[in-house]
């Protein structure tokens, strides 16, 4: 179900249906190198594109891929397979090198 939450001049709210309608936030998102326009679908790629800016792979944990700045106190950390990131772990690559990458709906 999905539409549009409705508030009238007493408070009262209602949904309105959108026929066809998909929430956004349930859409597929894919995180994307801004410099290039390439939709990262690694662990690879992404090691490729954050290494220029300083990152570095981090082996203490089996269960996860990390990445960390020898610069800063910043580690990103992902699951182990690339198929279980979320939009949760592509803001976090977000937020920890700005202006880089950016989260889009697929």
């Amino acid at each position: 179900m999905s539409g549009v939450w409705v508030f009238n001049k007493r408070g009262v709210v209602r949904l309105v249906e959108v026929p066809g309608g998909e929430p956004s936030s349930s859409r597929r998102k894919v995180l994307v190198h801004v410099p290039t326009g390439e939709v990262i679908t690694s662990y690879e790629l992404l090691e490729q594109k954050l290494a220029p800016l300083g990152w570095e792979r981090y082996h203490s944990n089996p269960e996860l891929v990390q990445f960390h700045q020898r610069s800063s106190v910043h580690l990103i950390s992902l699951p182990r397979d690339f198929s279980r990131l979320t939009s949760v772990h592509m803001y976090d690559v977000v937020v920890k090198s700005r202006n880089v990458f950016e989260v889009r709906d697929a």
